[in-house]
């Protein structure tokens, strides 16, 4: 039922009105002036005024803009009820709020027309009017989720800020949350570790995966995991938590406590450049794995590349955001614009090459997140904490593999799990790996398989290499390798001896280190990390004695 106000000074006129609009089943409200009218419309919902125009106390154009001004959320209809015929006193009642007139004497048939037309239009107001509060609704508690989601995205990804003078870096998403991460953590031994991971998508869909990544990221580094377990943990758990069309690219790196040496894992992201102080790219390192959540974990690929650097290099990983940005004429900002960047200016920071980037686009609107690192290999600072007591007890392990046990298992993992859980070496279990797999990975493939690192210098070299690896791995019948580790309690030290039933190879070569080479890291690898590295004058055995005191943990 509608409510019809009727404001008019005489009475006549108001019980006219009134039986008229009552016959036609409306509610009708009267008041004898505006001010009266005013206080009537406080008091009830009124769907339409019929406003007489010349009246005592206050008169119809006063009243209106008064009503316009007091009830603008939803339409309410001003129909002026005159005797005025002149066109100046019509474009006045228009000009203070009116919607359209009623010549006195009042005609039935024109008066039910005009409020039945107004009455949809109030409608039709009123319901858009009920649908923008519930889009604000909806809106507020969009805008309140977020924020939340902001809160623990923000306590989630921590660190970033805690290492200035290593880590330079720039996120800036396509969309309110970004798929794109940047996670930093320091092991116990001293090492810093970072992910550079990129979801598929943008906005909030893809940033779903970053709390699981974090978690595992976090939680691992803490324990002193290798860059690989990291990896091979994060795709199980991605993997098991993302639909099957979603995955993270990610590069996943450990430099060095001394920031000399940087292992790497890289699955899917654009290539790494390793630069020198002046911006030049002094080595390229290409993706070697597929991105993470996309294999079974009995099939992931946890290789890592090794490199040595110097204290000058810095380490630049982007997401192909920054390649992929295009200007207005569809051209890509492309690998030679970005290499061309890098070496524009002395220690470029990410911010100048963002700019650059941004220029280039001149205003074109960014399709994807755009994230940018650049590490600077410099020795890390020691953490503050405290290390697990080491076990008073002294142990030997030793084992022989036949070629059917090397081609089936992966007995550095195995030994790791094993040692992590002796008291004290759990904290040192990154050192640890990274001695043991490369002194076994140089076994295997120099000694037992007989392969020539020489290959990887050539184009594609490292394809061919890996192709050459399986294919004799594959072919291998006769093969044998010892892995003998002893542990004292006294000395706090470990002593690894691995020993292959190949011919034997020449180390002098790789004594001197060309940084260039990512194959040719070993020897250097192992004698940072290390106390002690030498090899039998076969070139079939390898010791290593390694010190496991807190300041030798803390020193690499």
């Amino acid at each position: 039922m509608l409510n019809i106000l009727v404001v008019d000074d005489l009475e006549l006129n108001r019980r006219l009105l009134t039986v008229m609009l009552e016959q036609q089943g409306y509610r009708v409200f009267t008041a004898d002036n505006g001010l009266n009218a005013l206080k009537l419309l406080e008091e009830n919902k009124i769907d339409i005024v019929l406003l007489d125009v010349i009246m005592p106390v206050m008169d119809g154009f006063e009243t209106a803009s008064i009503i316009k001004k007091r009830f603008s959320q939803v339409y309410l209809p001003i129909i002026f009820i005159t005797s005025l015929e002149d066109e100046a006193s019509f474009e006045r009642c228009l000009a203070v709020g009116g919607d359209d007139f009623l010549q006195k004497p009042f005609q039935e048939v024109i008066l039910n027309a005009k409020i039945k037309a107004h009455s949809r239009i109030r409608n039709l107001s009123q319901k858009a009017h009920d649908q923008n509060l519930q889009l604000e609704y909806h809106q507020n508690q969009v805008e309140r989720e977020h924020e939340i989601v902001e809160h623990i995205f923000n306590n989630a990804l921590e660190n970033q800020q805690a290492f200035p003078a290593h880590l330079d870096y720039h996120l800036s998403p396509a969309a309110m949350f970004n798929g794109d991460m940047f996670l930093v953590a320091q092991s116990p031994i001293g090492s810093l570790y970072c992910m550079l991971g990129d979801f598929t998508g943008h906005g909030l869909a893809a940033a779903v995966g970053a709390l699981p990544a974090s978690r595992v990221f976090y939680t691992m580094v803490s324990k002193g995991m290798s860059v690989s377990d990291i990896a091979a943990e994060i795709n199980t758990v991605l993997g098991n938590l993302l639909p099957g069309h979603m995955f993270c690219a990610a590069t996943i790196l450990e430099l060095s406590k001394s920031g000399r040496s940087v292992s790497a894992w890289l699955g899917g992201l654009p290539d790494i450049y390793v630069i020198n102080e002046k911006g030049n790219i002094t080595r390229t390192l290409e993706s070697q794995h597929m991105a993470l959540g996309i294999l079974e974990p009995e099939e992931f690929e946890r290789g890592l590349i090794h490199i040595e650097v110097e204290p000058s290099s810095r380490i630049v990983m982007a997401t192909d955001g920054i390649i992929e940005t295009t200007n207005l004429n569809d051209e890509y900002f492309g690998e030679q614009r970005f290499k061309k960047v890098l070496a524009s200016k002395s220690y470029i920071s990410t911010e100048q090459i963002i700019e650059r980037v941004n220029r280039f686009a001149r205003g074109n609107q960014q399709q994807d997140d755009l994230s940018l690192v650049l590490l600077n290999c410099l020795p890390v600072p020691s953490p503050e904490q405290t290390y697990e007591q080491f076990s008073p007890l002294p142990f030997h392990i030793s084992m022989s593999l036949n070629a059917k046990q090397i081609k089936s298992t992966d007995p550095v993992l195995e030994v790791i799990e094993l040692l992590s859980k002796i008291g004290g070496l759990n904290d040192h279990r990154a050192n640890i790996f990274l001695m043991l797999s490369e002194a076994y990975n140089n076994a295997l493939d120099h000694g037992v398989l007989g392969l020539d690192s020489e290959i990887k210098n050539q184009e594609d070299g490292f394809l061919i290499y890996y192709q050459q690896r399986e294919e004799a791995l594959a072919s291998l019948s006769e093969a044998l390798i010892i892995i003998d580790i002893q542990y004292s309690p006294e000395t706090l030290e470990l002593d690894f001896t691995i020993c292959d039933s190949g011919n034997g190879f020449s180390k002098t070569g790789q004594s001197q280190q060309n940084l260039v080479r990512e194959h040719g890291r070993g020897l250097c690898l192992l004698s940072e990390i290390a106390s002690k590295v030498s090899f039998n004058s076969a070139g079939n055995q390898v010791e290593i004695n390694y010190k496991l005191t807190a300041s030798k943990a803390s020193s690499h």
